[in-house]
């Protein structure tokens, strides 16, 4: 027997169904539905305060249990192994994520369904935790605030200087993003951090031309 022939039947035997059995199966889906059960848990609770979809919540916890089926038939035969590569690489998920965080709950139920159908509960169950623990101490650090957007209508572009002073004593570095003049007036787009907003509009408010004043906070970048 030559060496190549050892090594396909060294490769061949690991493939084998015999090490396969319906109580690795069931053991390894359990632990693999109680894992999925802790993620949905993990995304309800750190989610349910801005933007919870459930839909998305109970596709995480189904997709641990699946990658681990998948993981477990790869194991049992070389052909379903090499099918399941083909199959999948056709795949093509279209669905647009939301919140870049909803990109980390979606590898970390990837990976628990792989690592658990691999046999390693061990590490599904430690990174787990960390992930867990990483998660709800980074929400505990505090961010910039992002600065708001002040729109101001007025009658003329002259009143430009007279409004920048204002708005530059009750807010952090206020700039002037855009100036958009027409037949009925001109609009003002102020990025600033007002520091106490219902001060400053009221004080831009009583200033003559100015027939509109209007703050926004926006989601964009933060100003430190």
């Amino acid at each position: 027997m030559s060496f190549r022939d050892i090594i396909k039947k060294s490769v061949l035997q690991s493939f084998t169904g015999s090490s396969i059995t319906t109580t690795t199966v069931c053991v390894t889906l359990g632990i693999t539905v109680i894992l999925a059960l802790y993620i949905f848990a993990v995304y309800y609770l750190s989610t349910r305060k801005t933007f919870y979809n459930k839909t998305f919540n109970v596709s995480l916890a189904a997709i641990s249990v699946i990658t681990a089926s998948i993981i477990l038939a790869m194991q049992s035969n070389l052909a379903i192994s090499l099918g399941m590569v083909g199959a999948l690489s056709i795949v093509r998920f279209r669905t647009a994520v939301k919140d870049p965080k909803d990109l980390v709950f979606l590898f970390w139920s990837i990976s628990v369904g792989i690592i658990c159908g691999a046999g390693i509960f061990e590490i599904a169950v430690i990174s787990s935790l960390i992930v867990t623990i990483g998660l709800f101490v980074l929400e505990l650090t505090p961010v910039g605030y992002a600065g708001g957007i002040l729109v101001v209508n007025c009658n003329s572009l002259d009143q430009e200087t007279e409004i920048m002073d204002i708005v530059k004593a009750g807010s952090k570095k206020p700039s002037v993003k855009s100036r958009n003049a027409s037949v009925t007036g001109v609009d003002f787009v102020i990025e600033c951090r007002a520091k106490e907003p219902s001060q400053m509009l009221q004080k831009l408010q009583a200033l003559e031309g100015v027939s509109g004043v209007a703050l926004m906070e926006h989601d964009g970048e933060v100003n430190f």
